[in-house]
């Protein structure tokens, strides 16, 4: 296939601001029934009726939470509306609309915006949420996107960090660590490109942790699935910052201990490859690399046959009394105090 190497690109200033929101929204369609009005006034109308309303807002700037050397912009839109519709289904609820903030440099054409919002579009489709608003402006800094997101649940649905008791299981969905290493293959790829850039990566043994950092998912099933089992977690948090930090505020929140088992964590067979590979130890990126989003939570004991044979769910851990601490217990169970070394995006 030939690459176009004089790609078209439209100036954003022929469009004027509201213009290119026009644009860039005319694909987005209503689909939820508590959407009264979505885009194309002063603000957005919802009804909930006896519903309960959640809402959650997060910042993807560049250059902190992502880098466009290898990160395409179709796939980042598509991440910054997964990142906000995981903290609703932390919450047990179902995310039903989105607002898209972005600010960009004059260094993305129309085309690029396009890109992103295409993104967006297949998330807002897959996650079925309506877009409802936002806004643009410029930056000087590169491209910035803030999504909020609106969910609602029925009031006893909803499940907080703060309900773990002494006692309780602590579950895990999914598997960890693989967008950490996937992210390090990345960087790694890029400093090889910048000192070659004839070169092309040969990726085929990374496709998983590539796709689980580029492209994760929320885990939106997992509500349904609690429905089934007829189980309602204790607390529950989503796996954004790394699942030392995730516990650690479960801990605080519930004012409680815990006990995580290393041989318990689940991890996939690449990324044990890849931590061989660059001579890093497998439990502290599994504990602490972070952008897995899966959800972590507790269970009463007596729940545990609900979902021992579910191969969704992993018991890693229990809760204890808040005056024995946070401790990872090692394969040669020795008992090591946990910290929260994930992600800080304020450390210098």
């Amino acid at each position: 296939m030939i690459e176009d190497k004089n790609p078209q690109r439209t100036s954003l200033s022929q469009l004027g601001e509201f213009g290119l929101i026009e644009h860039l929204t005319k694909n987005f369609d209503v689909k939820n029934a508590s959407t009264i009005k979505s885009i194309g006034d002063d603000a957005a109308v919802l009804d909930f009726k006896d519903k309960k309303v959640v809402v959650s807002t997060d910042l993807l700037i560049e250059g902190v939470h992502f880098d466009l050397a290898y990160m395409p912009l179709r796939h980042l839109g598509y991440k910054a509306v997964v990142v906000n519709v995981s903290d609703i289904c932390a919450m047990n609820a179902k995310a039903t609309q989105i607002t898209v903030s972005v600010a960009v440099s004059n260094r993305f054409p129309l085309e690029a915006l396009e890109e992103l919002f295409d993104g967006i579009t297949l998330a807002s489709k897959f996650y079925n949420v309506d877009v409802i608003g936002g806004d643009t402006t410029s930056s000087q800094k590169g491209l910035i996107i803030s999504i909020t997101a609106i969910g609602e649940a029925n009031e006893d649905e909803i499940v907080y960090r703060s309900g773990a008791k002494e006692g309780d299981l602590l579950v895990v969905s999914g598997d960890l660590g693989s967008a950490y290493m996937g992210l390090q293959v990345l960087e790694r790829e890029k400093q090889v490109f910048q000192v070659n850039p004839n070169n092309q990566p040969d990726l085929d043994a990374y496709t998983y942790l590539i796709e689980r950092q580029l492209r994760p998912e929320a885990r939106h099933d997992i509500k349904d699935l609690f429905e089934k089992l007829e189980l309602k977690p204790t607390s529950m948090i989503d796996i954004s910052d790394g699942l030392s930090s995730e516990i650690i505020h479960i801990c605080k929140q519930s004012k409680v201990g815990c006990n995580l088992y290393e041989e318990k964590i689940p991890v996939d067979p690449q990324f044990i490859n890849v931590c061989e590979e660059f001579n890093i130890d497998s439990t502290t990126v599994a504990i602490n690399g972070g952008e897995d989003y899966e959800l972590l939570f507790t269970i009463a004991m007596e729940d545990f046959d609900k979902i021992k044979a579910n191969p969704n769910f992993t018991v890693i851990g229990h809760i204890v009394q808040e005056s024995e601490g946070t401790h990872l217990i090692t394969r040669a169970n020795t008992k090591i105090p946990l910290k929260a070394r994930g992600w800080n995006a304020l450390e210098e």
